[in-house]
């Protein structure tokens, strides 16, 4: 699963899952390009990752003895993500791993207003989905120009393979963010595979990171009607860790994926496979 000498760009990389995908991936062998907006979005209740995140994540990866561009830019902002990656790919000299993990949850079990509903809906769709978009636009060209082949991976979730009830802006919005993702995967999954370019998702269960494990959340997933059962994993394991994520995200980087492509994959201890 060597991935010496190749080239990933992370998005969301200043902590939590981004954080962890960057490390492995250094510790693999590869060299990163990672952003993160380093701000927080104020229809989002709980805090996002600081510059201070950011460096950390850098010095992480500069220890395993690989590069790091990192950059402050919104996923929301095309033209942000598509000069901050082509700025990693002049000083890296090239691109074959794509990790489009930024998102946000912005749940909540308060009644929320319409403009609330709506604030929450646009910015969690615009961040999880069109983010993502964004990213494997600025990212294609490169991937192609290589001519090496290469890996978009895009971080869906259990609830882009399951539906949750609710009616909030900020619930359906995930939901439909992350499903939208899969439709997303499997159109590139087509569309670049002549080109030796594989595409897949990966679904995890709860992850222990600050998505989570953040008082708003634990709220919702404590009083939501089924939003306890989101972490009832038929498993022994009430989160996954983040690193137990990215073992995933290296495989498929790998060659050892190389014919793997179209694919949902669940890492969730056997969450979307229950009754």
């Amino acid at each position: 699963m060597t991935l010496e000498d190749k080239v990933a760009f992370i998005t969301g990389v200043a902590r939590g899952q981004g954080r962890s995908h960057a490390v492995r991936l250094a510790n693999e062998g590869a060299d990163i390009i990672g952003i993160d907006i380093c701000a927080d979005i104020p229809s989002n209740n709980y805090s996002l990752a600081t510059r201070d995140d950011l460096d950390e994540t850098r010095a992480l990866v500069e220890k395993t003895g690989r590069q790091m561009v990192a950059t402050i830019a919104d996923v929301r902002d095309y033209v942000a993500v598509r000069d901050s990656l082509e700025a990693g790919v002049r000083a890296l000299g090239r691109l074959d791993i794509v990790s489009a993990n930024a998102g946000i949850a912005p749940m909540t079990v308060t009644r929320t207003t319409v403009e609330e509903d709506l604030e929450h809906w646009a910015d969690v769709v615009a961040v999880n989905l069109t983010g993502a978009f964004y990213t494997a636009k600025a990212s294609i060209p490169h991937l192609i120009a290589g001519g090496r082949g290469g890996s978009i991976i895009f971080t869906s979730s259990t609830a882009g393979l399951r539906g949750f009830a609710g009616e909030t802006g900020s619930l359906l919005g995930y939901s439909a963010s992350k499903h939208g993702l899969v439709g997303l995967m499997h159109s590139l999954a087509n569309y670049l595979a002549p080109h030796q370019i594989r595409v897949n998702t990966i679904h995890p269960t709860g992850v222990r990171t600050k998505m989570v494990l953040n008082e708003v959340m634990l709220d919702w997933l404590e009083k939501h009607p089924g939003g306890s059962s989101h972490l009832e994993n038929p498993m022994p394991v009430d989160m996954l860790e983040p690193e137990d994520v990215s073992a995933t995200v290296a495989f498929l980087a790998s060659d050892a994926a190389k014919w793997i492509t179209g694919v949902a994959l669940p890492v969730d201890a056997g969450f979307t496979n229950k009754l």
